[in-house]
């Protein structure tokens, strides 16, 4: 009987030496005469462990890791083909403390099948919400994504089933669906780990929206930073489409869904629906004034859903298994689970989905293991780049959108920064100005000018001149460019330069210039 081997073809395992270990391993099973076969899957998320080999076994699929190509022939000699023991033995995957606590809906398949294999996806349960999709009228499918409680994972939390009743009611011939897919916050990876490890349920999700708001045509707009990405969906689309999954009739119902990858330059800005559709028709990423919204005048003025790659990800086991299953994950107004990224200065770095409801000191301290480095966590950042600073005394915050936003926080992408002792928050309120002003689009006034205003502001007051005064200048220009900017690049910058100043205020407090020179 055929092994089967599987060494990740993710990102993050190539940039660990993935594509080294998998030749190691190849000419090894060459040089030996063995009856092994080598599978390329996606990355279960514990990137501590990658390069991640698993070999499936009587006893189940078992891993090692991290594996580096130098390693490969002790593998061999050891017997891993039979899941053998070995220095580099984590024993069975789905055992692996760090993966057998996530509650894994969304990314159940990740790690675990062939990315382009259609035959490895509905194996494991694939098509089922589609195939259940077809038979629907699109006002009961838009209901049960509605009644499921799933909100937008890119950031905003808007209830994804007002966005398609919007678009299934609104009068147009030809509706869009758009699949936000530009992630381009600091720390976040979890659409890019979709997109290469299981693309087909975003394809499934796709159409599933396509199928629920009279949408025909879809995009999904990533950046040419993804080159792993934009290979493995571009390919998955075309065999979706031979496979009759997508086009004229999916699946045979006589309704028709065809989508495309298209890929933007990395503009931070066209993570922002309308200046991502901006620039997916040929123009300037540049952010649209509100309304007309997107769900009533979107791509090339129509009706337009515009979903993050997790939004649309999740619908596929929603149709399948119910809204009241998915329903029953989480807290408060956040139902079912959430790819919680964690990175940083991190001892167990990488992807946990689980339900909302666990708090930060739990997912830093517990599942993260606490710092890389060994020294006591100052400061941990939620939700990318935008997000606010946390200092130890905020642990006990939930991982919720309204118990976040209740402690001047937000959730983002959920993506989770960890800074250890050693981090000058000066210095990090800082960059959140400078990143603002690089990225800004330049359309507002409070985001283009206040964003380079507030670098000179912090800087003058790393170099103690006037600090009180330049700190009330700070605040003031987080305050206008809070409630003056078009769109949440200016709205939500404040956010870590105002909770950097709130919770860490002697990182404010430099000696003055005379003082420091003596």
């Amino acid at each position: 009987m055929t092994i089967t081997i599987f060494v990740p073809r993710d990102a993050a395992a190539l940039a660990l030496g993935a594509e080294r270990v998998a030749t190691a391993i190849a000419r090894e099973i060459e040089t030996r005469g063995l009856d092994a076969r080598i599978v390329r899957n996606g990355s279960r998320g514990m990137h501590w462990l990658e390069p991640l080999v698993e070999v499936r076994t009587e006893k189940g699929r078992i891993a090692y890791g991290p594996v580096r190509p130098s390693d490969v022939p002790s593998l061999f000699e050891a017997g891993f083909l039979q899941g053998a023991d070995h220095p580099l033995c984590r024993g069975r995957t789905k055992e692996i403390p760090f993966l057998a606590r996530q509650t894994r809906l969304t990314f159940a398949r990740c790690g675990v099948t062939d990315p382009l294999s259609l035959e490895d996806y509905r194996h494991y349960q694939g098509m089922k919400g589609l195939e259940k999709a077809v038979t629907m009228q699109p006002a009961d499918i838009v209901q049960q994504v509605t009644d499921s409680g799933l909100r937008g994972r890119g950031g905003a939390g808007f209830p994804t089933g007002i966005k398609w009743k919007t678009v299934l009611d609104a009068p147009g011939a030809q509706k869009y669906i758009v699949c936000n897919a530009d992630e381009g916050d600091s720390g976040t990876f979890a659409d890019r780990m979709i997109m290469e490890g299981d693309p087909f349920v975003l394809i499934e999700g796709m159409a599933i929206a396509g199928l629920a708001t009279g949408a025909t045509k879809g995009f999904i707009y990533t950046r040419s930073e993804y080159p792993h990405a934009i290979e493995t969906m571009t390919a998955a689309v075309e065999i979706a489409r031979k496979a009759g999954i997508l086009g004229p009739s999916v699946l045979g119902s006589g309704k028709a869904f065809d989508m495309e990858v298209r890929v933007g330059a990395g503009a931070y800005v066209c993570g922002e629906e309308t200046a991502l559709l901006n620039s997916l028709e040929g123009k300037r990423g540049i952010v649209r004034a509100k309304p007309p919204l997107p769900a009533l005048q979107g791509f090339l003025g129509r009706p337009t859903v515009v979903n993050n790659v997790i939004s649309l990800a999740s619908v596929p086991v929603i149709m399948d298994r119910g809204a009241a299953f998915y329903r029953d994950f989480g807290m408060g107004r956040s139902r079912g689970t959430i790819p919680i990224q964690v990175a940083g200065n991190i001892k167990y770095g990488g992807l946990f989905e689980t339900a909302f409801g666990l708090t930060l000191g739990e997912i830093v301290d517990d599942i993260g293991g606490g710092t890389a480095s060994g020294r006591p966590v100052r400061a941990v950042q939620v939700g990318g780049p935008l997000g606010a600073y946390f200092p130890r005394a905020l642990f006990d915050t939930p991982f919720d959108y309204e118990a976040f936003a209740a402690k001047d926080g937000l959730i983002g992408h959920a993506g989770i920064t960890v800074f250890d002792d050693t981090v000058d928050m000066l210095k990090q309120a800082r960059f959140a100005m400078e990143f603002c002003a690089v990225e800004s689009c330049g359309k507002c006034t409070p985001c283009r000018i206040g964003s380079t205003r507030g670098v000179e502001t912090a800087d003058k007051i790393a170099q103690g001149i006037e600090p009180q005064k330049n700190r009330e200048l700070l605040a003031d220009l987080c305050n206008t460019m809070k409630f003056g900017s078009l769109c949440a690049l200016g709205g939500f910058t404040p956010y870590p330069v105002l909770s950097a100043m709130n919770h860490f205020p002697e990182d404010f407090s430099p000696a003055p210039i005379a003082e420091a020179a003596e």
